[in-house]
């Protein structure tokens, strides 16, 4: 979700397997246990013991003021919701540099959760059952940021993005320029499927071992990256997928990548089934 600049070149992907609406663990019960889950089953406000909130205008010159107010759990699916607004900034500074202050008017908001301080994981499968939005500068996401070191070199796991009519898989490191080196496969919304495909709820999974990060959607593979080319060429040595990072769920609009969203009719949603972690189980 920050700035993207793609490094190595994109494959259009023809063939998607639709996942079957009923809820069903992908991971093999003989070699994964289920380790955190939320099935948000529970009408109201998200679980405060799994999710905290990013509160604001947080990043990539985006539109939406993120407050917890645009996340709720309703029929067993988390909400996360984009509406367009009309109100002042608490944070407002008239003559403030910093864009997030010097902007007078919220004229969208949205929700960003995130279980950083609550949970935190490190290898293992993470699957999440969503439909998303693909209207005209809508970005949701699902992905991972490493708990040590700042971005870029905390590392970071895009496992559902996307944004333009193009869903993305990325995985990000800190490259030599001090900027972030990406390792991404984009796919055109239409190669999926098109609109009839967004419709429908789809399967997204992270197989992340010590040796690899695989990412997929409906079991079909969209990016896989050995370990060993993600360590940080700051010349330290350190890999930020040697680590634990926690997760983030949001739907951002507009700024560096999102798009325009003039033409968007408000409110749109993006709709999370479940979200859950397995790993291995350690032999004794």
């Amino acid at each position: 979700m920050k700035e993207i600049v793609f490094s190595i070149s994109a494959l259009l992907l023809t063939v998607f397997v639709s996942t079957k609406s009923e809820k069903k663990d992908t991971a093999t019960a003989e070699k994964y246990e289920l380790v955190w889950s939320d099935e948000f089953n529970k009408d109201g406000q998200p679980d405060s013991t799994k999710w905290g909130y990013e509160e604001g205008f947080v990043r990539n010159h985006e539109l939406q003021y993120y407050s917890r107010e645009n996340a709720y759990c309703k029929n067993g699916v988390l909400v996360i919701e984009a509406r367009k607004e009309n109100k002042n900034n608490p944070g407002f500074i008239a003559d403030s540099k910093d864009w997030r202050k010097n902007r007078e008017r919220i004229k969208y908001s949205s929700a960003c959760l995130r279980t950083i301080n609550k949970h935190q994981w490190q290898y293992g499968k993470f699957e999440m059952r969503a439909r998303i939005d693909i209207s005209a500068g809508i970005w949701p996401a699902w992905w991972t940021l490493g708990v040590s070191k700042p971005w870029p070199a905390n590392g970071e796991i895009d496992i559902m993005e996307y944004y333009r009519g193009m869903l993305l898989a990325n995985i990000a490191c800190l490259g030599e320029d001090k900027k972030a080196l990406w390792y991404s496969n984009r796919f055109s919304l239409d190669s999926l499927g098109g609109k009839k495909w967004a419709e429908q709820f789809h399967v997204w999974r992270m197989n992340w071992t010590a040796s690899s990060i695989a990412l997929y959607v409906d079991d079909q593979l969209l990016n896989k990256t050995p370990l060993d080319k993600l360590a940080n060429r700051d010349g330290t040595g350190f890999n930020p997928f040697q680590q634990p990072h926690y997760m983030l769920l949001n739907m951002a609009m507009g700024g560096d990548n999102g798009g325009d969203v003039s033409a968007t009719a408000f409110p749109v949603r993006f709709e999370v089934d479940y979200v859950r972690v397995y790993q291995e189980i350690l032999k004794q």
